[in-house]
């Protein structure tokens, strides 16, 4: 019979302890894996013979020789069968990848070496301007011209380099610091809805390059490096030293 415990009903014998027999646990009947279908062995065989061909497919596929014709040689092993033609191509294709991967090793021990050795180095927008001469009308006013180009500029040693991107391996432009006669900073202006800062380079030939950045930070850097190394400032007479070279 049920008791009530207050709003509590007890049952009986419900937690009576299990017997020997059942707190043994069940045996479970093993697990067996499904049997090995058509398809299945289909696939093994699929994936052995992808595995044995993989590179020589891979180099084909690489080299753009698609349709070959295989074919069974004496030894029971496929193989590919190639034309004259054919072969010429692949030895052509595999000349082209050696070049390729020279340069690009050239490439990237240029860029290595720059940043490595190179005092300082950086992307800027550079444009040039000629100073002009004496008697000669003062130029027009251009500031409304977008002229600027991206470049890759580089100073090492006693020179600038002005390379078009940083894995070009020859400079498109130089000019050696001894040939530097000011350094100063420009006027902010806005371009493509950003602060440029910018400075110019003027040379004794005449040619004035103006770079500008986005970064304050990177030009305050050239400007630091470029005044020091030059000893010349707009309004004082250029170290005489400095630029035939002696810098002792």
């Amino acid at each position: 019979m049920d008791d009530d415990i207050g709003k509590i009903k007890v049952i009986p014998d419900y937690f009576q302890p299990s017997t020997s027999e059942d707190s043994s646990p069940p045996n479970k009947p093993p697990v067996k894996s499904p049997p090995r279908t058509e398809n299945c062995l289909r696939s093994d065989s699929y994936l052995w013979r992808k595995k044995r061909f993989r590179s020589a497919g891979f180099m084909l596929n690489l080299l753009n020789l698609k349709g070959l014709p295989w074919g069974s040689g004496a030894d029971g092993q496929e193989k590919v069968e190639l034309t004259a033609a054919e072969l010429e191509s692949l030895r052509a294709q595999l000349a082209d990848l050696e070049e390729r991967e020279a340069h690009l090793k050239a490439q990237l021990e240029h860029v290595d070496e720059i940043l490595r050795f190179a005092r300082l180095s950086g992307y800027l927008h550079i444009r040039t301007r000629w100073k002009p001469l004496p008697g000669e009308p003062p130029p027009i006013d251009d500031t409304d011209v977008d002229d600027w180009l991206p470049r890759f500029v580089v100073l090492h040693g006693t020179c600038i380099f002005f390379y078009m991107v940083c894995t070009d391996l020859s400079p498109q432009d130089s000019a050696l610091l001894s040939d530097i006669v000011e350094v100063d900073s420009l006027p902010c202006f806005i371009r493509e809805e950003d602060t440029q800062y910018s400075f110019y380079i003027l040379t004794r030939q005449g040619l004035r390059y103006e770079c500008s950045s986005a970064s304050k930070i990177q030009v305050d850097s050239w400007l630091t490096a470029l005044q020091a190394d030059c000893k010349s400032k707009p309004d004082t007479k250029p170290d005489t030293k400095l630029l035939n070279g002696d810098h002792s």
